[in-house]
């Protein structure tokens, strides 16, 4: 287990535990109730995945909480892994818990999604289970109104263009749907696209389709999807206006 060091001294634990997996910085002591996570950001920048899906040779390979009680934690990974993301997402589980939710690659198994608390990883789906194959989120939110979270992403948005839908169930991310045909990133862009809106009080995925003709509304009701049409795609403008529910 790893023992408790001021933030200022994680470069260096960094570089002893290089090979190790889940080795935070400034560990929350056990039988310590969990602090709310209030922000977290990625750092130690690394070009040893030669992927380039967001549009540059550099991933990350820690990831680095804040919490309310005024820590930051450090989780730095080990060299066949990175975080193949642009920024992690702080989300709030159905019983009030912060989670970051981040991409994170393996070099050989390529991309997942996880989910990370201030004692480690928290749950994660499977690898894709390729090289080079990656995801890009949508989002969190209740989205059949069942009183659980579902996290949703699409799948290979260059190549099978899939949204997946995966509930949380205690520390267990559970597949519960699948729709192909829809997308939210170009290979070599910089964002992704879309995101999660609730408009009239009915959470909604907003997704581009597979050919970027037009920026649609998903909803998903536990059992299947209804589609609308929001507008012809021209641009991220189209996403922000839909995510504003305009």
């Amino acid at each position: 287990m790893s023992q408790p060091a001021w933030h200022g001294l994680w470069r260096t634990w960094a570089r002893r535990a290089a090979a190790l997996w889940g080795l935070w910085v400034g560990v929350a002591m056990p039988g310590v109730a969990l602090a709310q996570i209030t922000a977290a950001e990625f750092g130690a920048p690394t070009d040893r995945y030669a992927h380039g899906v967001l549009g540059d040779a550099i991933e990350w390979g820690s990831l680095t909480l804040s919490t309310a009680d005024g820590r930051r934690l450090t989780l730095t990974l080990p060299q066949t892994r990175v975080f193949e993301d642009l920024a992690p997402r702080v989300i709030t589980t159905m019983e009030g818990r912060t989670l970051a939710m981040v991409v994170e690659t393996d070099m050989d198994l390529g991309a997942r999604l996880s989910l990370y608390d201030e004692e480690g990883l928290f749950a994660a789906t499977p690898y894709i289970g390729s090289s080079n194959r990656w995801l890009a989120p949508i989002g969190a939110a209740d989205l059949d109104g069942d009183g659980q979270l579902e996290i949703a992403y699409v799948d290979r948005p260059h190549l099978a263009k899939t949204i997946r839908i995966w509930r949380l169930q205690g520390r267990e991310l559970v597949s519960v749907a699948a729709l192909p045909g829809y997308t939210n990133h170009r290979i070599g862009e910089d964002t992704i696209a879309g995101g999660m809106r609730t408009c009239a009080g009915v959470p909604e995925m907003i997704v581009a389709d597979a050919a970027w003709q037009d920026v649609v509304a998903l909803r998903w009701n536990g059992r299947d999807f209804s589609v609308q049409s929001v507008e012809k795609h021209r641009g991220r403008s189209s996403f922000a206006r839909a995510l504003r529910c305009e």
